[in-house]
């Protein structure tokens, strides 16, 4: 459900930009899909609220015009945007370093959607990989669906955005920004930077319950996923259930002994720890009393932000008014650039 995460560097990535942090802007946006889980928090949030340090102008936007390319209940959608207000503030997302704002009330976005939409190909897009995975699901898919990719066009040079957190599953998309970048810039003379992947080194988290995929929102299982906001009880439980192998020793081996590498993976990253010192404190443990340790250090960091959630989720007035203003000032940035795009292409 992120719209772009943070990933291992993928084979066929877009170049990384060579300037050090503290040059360009960065945008990246989440799809207000409920509380996140733990995968989201390690592969992307985490370092969200690093970059907010690294570099002087950073966007993060809850993509609800991405969201209903897949059908969704207006009054549950007005919650999960707030929701997932309260969860960013809580991972450590600071208004006052980052522009957090509402995608859909800055109608720029939709606008230069349209104008990039124009200078798209359809094979173009019919060849990115969540259309052909998605459309295949359904047999068919929305106008939407088939465009989004634009969208996310949009919303990335919207701001003249220089660096993108990505994922390997968006790779393609990244690459589409980059194509309309330079498209528009030799049609229309020079405007839009080129924007370039930021890309992180975090393990993905896998299923708790099919260590061979990822931990995931949407899995059936209710012991597969691990939220943000689950209980010390709950995650104990879901831990302890987790699936590992029939050999009692630690080790961290992905290839032959997946589950138990994945409570590796989640203990190193919640405790701040390398794999290898994650290993090292499990010697002389089974992975029974392992998984108690892995519990421990998830509880432990996920507690507050728990806490926080819940209280901020108590004045939705506050969440409301921390989006408002933050759209006031991405507005401010956007709309100067949809200027000067309308005046390029003869719009006004």
């Amino acid at each position: 459900h992120l719209y772009f995460t943070s990933a291992n560097n993928p084979k066929h990535a877009p170049p990384l930009l060579q300037e050090p942090p503290g040059c360009g802007r960065v945008f990246s946006g989440i799809q207000p899909t409920g509380v996140p889980h733990l995968g989201n928090y390690l592969g992307a949030l985490e370092n969200w609220v690093a970059l907010q340090n690294q570099y002087p102008s950073v966007l993060y936007s809850i993509v609800d015009l991405h969201s209903i390319t897949q059908p969704q209940d207006p009054a549950q959608l007005k919650s999960n945007i707030l929701d997932m207000a309260a969860s960013l503030l809580a991972c450590g997302i600071d208004p006052e370093r980052a522009i957090l704002f509402q995608q859909s009330q800055v109608s720029e976005h939709a606008e230069l959607s349209w104008i990039l939409g124009c200078l798209t190909s359809m094979p173009r897009l019919r060849h990115l990989p969540q259309w052909k995975m998605k459309s295949k699901l359904k047999n068919e898919g929305s106008v939407g669906l088939f465009t989004y990719p634009v969208l996310q066009a949009a919303d990335i040079l919207l701001y003249k955005s220089t660096h993108v957190p990505v994922g390997e599953d968006q790779v393609q998309h990244l690459e589409l920004a980059q194509d309309l970048a330079r498209i528009f810039n030799n049609r229309y003379g020079d405007l839009f930077p080129e924007p370039s992947a930021l890309l992180s080194d975090t393990r993905k988290v896998k299923s708790l319950r099919d260590p061979s995929s990822k931990m995931s929102k949407s899995d059936p299982h209710t012991m597969a996923t691990i939220t943000i906001t689950d209980s010390p009880d709950d995650i104990a439980l879901k831990v302890r259930r987790a699936v590992t192998d029939f050999t009692s020793e630690v080790s961290f081996d992905p290839e032959t002994r997946p589950g138990v590498s994945n409570l590796v993976t989640i203990h190193a990253a919640m405790a701040r720890i390398s794999v290898e010192e994650a290993v090292a404190q499990a010697q002389g443990l089974d992975t029974g009393a392992y998984k108690q340790l892995v519990t421990e250090a998830v509880i432990q960091r996920l507690t507050p932000i728990r806490e926080e959630i819940q209280r901020l989720k108590s004045d939705y007035d506050h969440l409301e008014g921390v989006l408002a203003r933050g759209t006031l000032r991405a507005r401010e940035l956007a709309a100067p650039v949809l200027t000067e795009v309308q005046q390029r292409v003869g719009l006004c």
